[in-house]
């Protein structure tokens, strides 16, 4: 029933994650490890929330709505918010003025600050198109509106029986990794953009295309095959990434590590100007000052 047999491995880490959340729960205490696994499977989630809001896993669509609620649940947001706020606005303006994931409307820079300053913008300006998009279809289709409704209705029903429960279990084991994951989601958007052209038709995305990183993402790093072929299996990316993206990107934009990218770009950089990333958009390029193109 599933569309792509590599949705095995999708499978198996919910399976997984669904399995340490009832491992943890049933613990006196909490286990630093075992919080630490949670929190990086939430990461994971992120990435299957998103790959399945493009394509469903599965043929059936009753199929396709019991994983919209499960994956609701370890994601800590309905998953229906990926239509408006990614599908329909960043896949369509990718990175310009009118996409609400837009980098450089913290700051045309890409530091440490504007990095820890991104989440928490653009995680609130996308509520707007959240609830435009609730508004459109409670006018257009109700049925659609019910079924959007009742994620977040199942949502809030989870949040409240689990910390009726145990509100420390629910804090460490539910809450806490919600949030890591759906900060990090946030994170990776920032980084795969920030810096790079959006106006041109490849060098608009930054990829990490290291094999480790990949497995625990379903191949999220490899972002500008998948904005060329949004509805393309997640299992395909490095397929096409390698046809199509490796031999015409500019190599600044592929990244072997993510690691590496990260401790340069956010610390080094901080003593050595030369890690420092170079901003490609022409806005950004026409607004520096004489001599700060080469830093």
């Amino acid at each position: 029933m599933l569309r792509y047999k590599a949705d095995l491995r999708t499978l198996a880490f919910m399976i997984v994650t669904t399995g340490l959340l009832f491992w943890q729960w049933s613990r006196d205490s909490v286990h630093p490890i075992l919080f630490i696994w949670g929190c990086f499977m939430a990461v994971s989630v992120t990435s299957m929330a998103h790959n399945h809001e493009h394509l469903g896993m599965w043929k059936s669509p009753l199929m396709n709505k019991l994983q919209d609620y499960w994956l609701t649940l370890f994601y800590g947001y309905p998953i229906f918010a990926w239509i408006p706020t990614h599908n329909r606005n960043h896949h369509v303006h990718n990175n310009k003025p009118a996409d609400y994931t837009a980098t450089y409307k913290v700051g045309e820079g890409n530091s440490a600050m504007t990095l820890l300053a991104y989440p928490t913008y653009s995680g609130m300006i996308q509520q707007r198109a959240n609830l435009e998009y609730l508004k459109e279809l409670w006018r257009k289709d109700r049925a659609a509106w019910t079924y959007c409704m009742s994620q977040i209705v199942v949502l809030l029903a989870y949040y409240a029986l689990v910390f009726a429960l145990d509100w420390k279990k629910a804090l460490f084991y539910v809450f806490i990794p919600h949030q890591v994951g759906l900060n990090m989601v946030l994170v990776f958007n920032y980084i795969q953009h920030v810096h790079a052209d959006e106006e041109s038709p490849i060098n608009h995305s930054r990829n990490f295309v290291g094999r480790w990183l990949n497995a625990f993402l379903f191949n999220n790093g490899f972002h500008t095959i998948h904005h060329m072929a949004p509805m393309k299996h997640w299992s395909l990316a490095p397929e096409g990434h390698a046809k199509l993206v490796a031999p015409k990107i500019d190599p600044r934009l592929n990244e072997q590590s993510f690691y590496w990218f990260m401790f340069r770009v956010y610390l080094l950089s901080l003593i050595f100007p030369r890690f420092r990333t170079v901003p490609m958009r022409p806005a950004s390029m026409r607004s520096l000052p004489t001599g700060a193109r080469t830093i």
